[in-house]
């Protein structure tokens, strides 16, 4: 089954005079939504009995959490000191998966500027298998970590590099951002077959058990020549890439992500519209 919901909080929430993220599960599941990605993405700053608060809300209204980690990560620093601080940032984000029974951390891997992408990329990988190793001895080994596809060019994280970190451990999982994607490649996603490249690419390389539970964010996004520039809404259309494309990818390989809508100040308002848009290509292809 596909899950849809927002990363962080819509403004509209905030409009009904919700104050708390403790209150978004129920407010989704109103909505008819299933996922929720909570943003640590300023800082790993929530209390534990928050975080088990708002856990708690999540599995009575059966919202599915995932985190995302710290943006200011970056494995693949050529300094020590940020690379064992970026190690500590992902464990103090798994911390908070434990307290809140979160699923997946989703993980920026960093910047490739000053060094070739080759070896970043080798300086990553060794960060994330450090990462790993004390995630398993902090025991919290089945917590997914989640490394993104990323949007600007200069970073690290085009499709194929985050492929070659997951093949490091079989419980790693890609954080597919077609958004990023379609940007980072200057306007790549234009049609089904863009989208249907994409998954075989993925599933050449970690599998179909991997591909089918895939985490992806998804929004439209406004590109230069370095990549992402700014994060739209579903009905700003001037932007890609469509989701129908993706929907129709999704229902012909059987697939079961998690999709987190990235829609600037109305994530979850066009998560449901994601949500709307896959079941309308569902119900066209297979008649359920």
């Amino acid at each position: 089954m596909v899950k849809f919901g927002p990363s962080g909080n819509s403004e509209s929430f905030y409009d009904q005079g919700y104050k708390s993220s403790v209150d978004m599960p129920e407010w989704l599941a109103k909505m008819g939504l299933d996922a929720y990605e909570y943003q640590c993405s300023k800082g790993v700053k929530i209390s534990e009995e928050t975080a088990r608060k708002l856990g708690d809300n999540a599995r009575a209204n059966n919202i599915y959490l995932s985190i995302h980690a710290p943006y200011y990560i970056n494995l693949a620093s050529e300094e020590e000191s940020k690379r064992v601080n970026s190690v500590g940032y992902v464990l103090d984000t798994l911390k908070v998966a434990r307290w809140m029974g979160a699923e997946r951390v989703v993980v920026h891997t960093g910047s490739c500027s000053k060094v070739s992408r080759k070896r970043a990329l080798e300086t990553a990988i060794s960060t994330l298998s450090e990462t790993i190793r004390e995630a398993d001895e902090a025991g919290y080994g089945d917590i997914a970590i989640c490394p993104e596809v990323l949007g600007k060019i200069n970073q690290l994280g085009s499709l194929e590099e985050i492929l070659e970190m997951c093949r490091l451990d079989e419980r790693l999982i890609p954080t597919v951002d077609f958004g990023h994607l379609h940007a980072r490649e200057l306007g790549a996603l234009n049609s089904v077959e863009d989208f249907e490249k994409v998954l075989i690419t993925i599933e050449n390389s970690i599998g179909y058990e991997r591909l089918k539970r895939i985490h992806c964010h998804f929004s439209r996004v406004e590109f230069t020549a370095g990549g992402e520039k700014k994060h739209w809404r579903i009905s700003d259309t001037q932007y890609g890439p469509e989701f129908e494309y993706l929907a129709e990818v999704l229902v012909k390989k059987d697939m079961s992500p998690v999709i987190i809508c990235e829609s600037r100040n109305y994530m979850a308002e066009d998560a449901l519209k994601l949500k709307e848009i896959y079941e309308n290509v569902k119900r066209r292809l297979t008649g359920v």
